[in-house]
């Protein structure tokens, strides 16, 4: 049989076998980890690092900072956050504010690569002995952790978070330095009393800057980074105490004070002040309308866009002007208390159960009281001759029945008869007294206007934006009343009537449809004045001699003016030049401006510029360029002005011709309350059909405003409701304090307007002036344009021949009668 191959194996051969195999067992499992570490991290990255910022984004973030906004002056009057926050750069926070921070959060910092492996491995060690039990296990975070934690990641307590933190920790070392992380640090943190950053902190605190607090105070304030609720002085001063003694101790320990400097700041009281309520709200509609044109434009926060007003740090400039917004909120509401005044008290605003937290209910019931001295308060109990009452802060007081004698509304009776417990009502206080009062159900609105730019100056849209954000300034539509009429006048000035122009005042009516028949109208007062001049029609709001004329010159071009002047968009029906269509506040303000402005385009604005939180200048309401206006050095020569651009919406001429008549309203016609403010003023009263609208639109050469009143719900005023007597009233006693220290300026006739001494009832031209005193009254002198000067005339010799042998007293209808047949 044949011999079998031998398994004998030479010594050499197998160790050079084995050694082989050994190599290739190392590279075989070297290729192992490395595989596995790959597909590790490509695991740790697609599970835990996707989807976090880059280096680059890390260097451009930004924190949230609240818009700044500040009046015509530059003052600061409000701001638009979420978040509480100043920013600061790393060299404005004090070197010993640093230093407490790093003992109290994070000795190590300066040494450590982003992550603190001690502390680390302590922090999963306590999360596996507490996993499951319901507590929270320690963070062992270092500060660069919880940059990390509060500007991307988020606070959701997992494995995975912390995975998270710690990656974006090393980008953020590696991309920023220990300065620049210690900035964000500082100035994103949140400290409580919805502070988000230390110097934030320090002003709700402290009220001081970062740059004046003390030892201890820094001291406090490092402890609030962990927990704030944990250390509220009201609730745990003692834990608080404990702990900012333990900071001090770190940091003496670290050499940053030493042990006299820490006994010192241990013996000192926290010395934390009240919470404190928020700075008042300044020029509550305007603001608000300031706000909803923010963020029409830039949205709301980051995800908006970068500037969105509650993230976006910009800084406003608005023309909001205090004095004025004072006296405009102060007469409106005035005049809306006013009003009601006689109808006694309207009944409770809400209730609220006085056994639970009360003073909480009643401030979510958010009623707007509108004086400084008015609160909202709830019946808590009644007994005998007075009624405890409480407040939105918690406080109480007491009503006595001699504060509540009003009667109540369409039942009479004293209010303090019908009060119960629980409902909520409104009181003035004066001194240690309160008494009952009563929010008007009457509304309305006003807005004051620069006539040169069209800056808004001042803007109330109610009572009190607190108890109605709705702004009946902007928002609400209103039949305007004979405040529409100049504009009527105005386009019979362009198409070729006069001042003197004879209208006749009297029956007028037009043909509808064979179902509705005719439509006739008629004066307010029922009563016919025959033939007149344009002004007297105007000034005394003759309803007849508006519509005729209308007619006359068609409504087409009435409509059109009215559009032009941004009033609104209405059809050709002779209904709507008695004022039938509806416009806003400010459009009506804004087109008797223009007239002001010698018949130039104004837009109405409540924003000047735009900053953002750098200070570049990102948006700006007044786009006209202005050579030299930025020049290095001023060279002597006359101040450069922007260039007049603005479009001519009305002839020059008209619109002065309709300025000088609307003096006439004030100084003989339905608003003669404003005469005595001794400047030249005018304006025009209106009553829309109800009545349901009462207005007053008028003003000097520098400041124009109106304003309107009526129910939210339209309805009767009542038959004695007349812009005249209403209206008119609440504009006096605004412009009696806003135009108090303004330069009297008479208003600028343009170019080629001649001025005539007219008669203004017959509308006859009259040469020099009357021979005496008894007919200065129809005498006055008028605007025409070169083109249309009257040719009726009354000659000078003439009057004063038939005028001589009459020395007594006579009238303007005896003399003019006289005058019959002398043109």
């Amino acid at each position: 049989m044949p011999k079998l191959p031998s398994l004998h194996i030479p010594i050499r051969e197998w160790r050079d076998h084995t050694r082989h195999l050994k190599q290739f067992r190392v590279w075989r499992w070297s290729g192992y980890l490395f595989w596995s570490l790959a597909l590790f991290w490509l695991l740790l990255w697609f599970f835990f690092a996707r989807g976090l910022p880059s280096a680059d984004a890390l260097l451009a973030y930004q924190p949230p900072l609240p818009t700044n906004v500040r009046d015509r002056d530059g003052e600061p009057i409000a701001d638009f956050a979420r978040e509480r926050r100043v920013q600061l750069s790393y060299g404005e926070y004090p070197p010993l504010l640093i230093n407490a921070f790093i003992s109290a959060e994070d000795k190590t910092f300066f040494s450590h690569p982003g992550i603190d492996i001690g502390g680390l491995a302590g922090a999963v060690v306590d999360y596996a002995t507490k996993f499951g039990s319901g507590r929270r296990a320690k963070g062992g975070s270092t500060i660069t952790q919880q940059v990390a934690k509060n500007l991307i990641v988020g606070d959701d307590y997992s494995i995975a978070r912390k995975v998270r933190e710690a990656i974006l920790a090393f980008r953020i070392e590696d991309a920023l330095t220990k300065q620049q992380i210690l900035e964000l640090y500082l100035n994103q943190i949140f400290l409580g009393r919805n502070a988000y950053g230390v110097q934030s902190a320090s002003r709700a605190y402290f009220r001081k800057d970062v740059g004046e607090l003390t030892l201890p105070e820094i001291a406090y304030l490092a402890i609030l980074p962990k927990a704030p609720s944990n250390y509220t002085v009201e609730r745990h001063a003692e834990r608080a105490l404990d702990r900012r003694n333990y900071v001090l101790h770190q940091m003496a320990e670290n050499g940053f004070i030493t042990e006299e400097q820490r006994q010192s700041a241990a013996a000192a009281p926290l010395g934390i002040v009240p919470r404190y309520a928020p700075r008042p709200s300044v020029g509550g509609y305007f603001m608000e309308e300031v706000r909803r044109q923010l963020i029409e434009r830039y949205g709301q926060t980051a995800t908006d866009g970068p500037n969105g007003i509650y993230s976006g740090g910009l800084w406003i400039r608005t023309s909001y002007d205090g004095k004025v917004q004072d006296a405009a909120e102060g007469a409106l509401r005035d005049g809306l208390v006013r009003f009601e005044a006689a109808a006694g008290w309207r009944g409770r605003l809400g209730k609220v159960d006085v056994d639970g937290n009360w003073a909480r209910d009643l401030a979510a019931l958010n009623v707007g009281a509108g004086y400084a001295n008015w609160y909202p308060a709830v019946v808590l109990s009644k007994s005998g001759s007075q009624a405890e009452i409480g407040f939105e802060n918690g406080t109480r007081g007491v009503l006595p029945s001699w504060g509540a004698t009003m009667p109540k509304a369409g039942i009479g009776g004293r209010a303090f008869d019908f009060l119960k417990a629980g409902d909520v009502i409104v009181v003035r206080r004066e001194g240690d007294a309160f008494s009952l009062r009563s929010i008007p159900n009457i509304s309305g609105g006003m807005v004051v206007q620069n006539p040169h730019t069209g800056q808004v100056l001042a803007m109330q849209g109610g009572f009190d934006s607190r108890g109605s954000s709705f702004n009946r300034a902007t928002q609400a539509m209103r039949q305007p009343g004979s405040t529409f009429k100049p504009f009527v006048y105005a386009a019979a000035l362009d198409n070729g009537m006069t001042p003197a122009s004879i209208i006749i005042d009297g029956p007028f009516c037009v043909f509808q449809s064979a179902r509705l028949g005719q439509k006739c109208f008629r004066n307010f007062s029922g009563e016919n004045a025959g033939q007149q001049t344009m002004r007297w029609g105007v000034e005394q709001s003759r309803n007849l001699m508006t519509v005729r004329t209308a007619s006359q010159i068609g409504m087409d071009k009435v409509v059109k003016t009215a559009k032009a002047m941004g009033i609104g968009d209405y059809p050709p029906y002779l209904a709507y030049s008695l004022g039938a269509g509806e416009t806003t506040v400010l459009r009506i303000v804004n087109a008797y401006s223009m007239f002001a402005n010698q018949g130039r385009a104004l837009t109405p604005t409540l924003i000047d510029y735009v900053q953002d939180r750098n200070g570049k200048l990102i948006w700006r309401a007044d786009k006209r360029p202005c050579e030299g206006c930025n020049m290095a050095k001023y060279d002597g020569k006359p101040m450069p002005r922007p260039r007049l651009r603005s479009r001519q919406v009305i002839d020059p001429m008209t619109a002065y011709q309709m300025l000088h008549i609307m003096e006439g309203v004030v100084e003989r016609g339905t608003a003669t309350v404003l005469r005595d403010l001794g400047r030249p003023m005018f304006g025009k009263t209106g009553t829309s059909s109800g009545p349901t609208n009462v207005w007053f639109v008028g003003g000097s050469a520098d400041m124009v405003g109106g304003l309107y009143l009526g129910y939210d719900n339209p309805r009767s005023m009542g038959g004695y409701a007349q812009g005249g007597t209403i209206a008119a009233p609440i504009f006096r006693s605004f412009a009696g304090k806003a135009m108090k220290d303004m330069d009297v300026v008479p208003f600028q006739a343009p170019a080629g307007v001649r001025m005539i001494r007219i008669d203004r009832k017959t509308g006859r031209r009259v040469f020099g002036a009357w021979p005496d005193g008894s007919y200065y009254s129809s005498v006055i002198w008028e605007a025409f344009k070169p083109e249309s000067e009257p040719r009726r005339t009354i000659r000078r010799d003439e009057i004063a021949k038939r005028a001589a042998p009459a020395r007594r007293a006579t009238t303007d209808s005896e003399f003019l009668q006289s005058q019959d047949g002398i043109y």
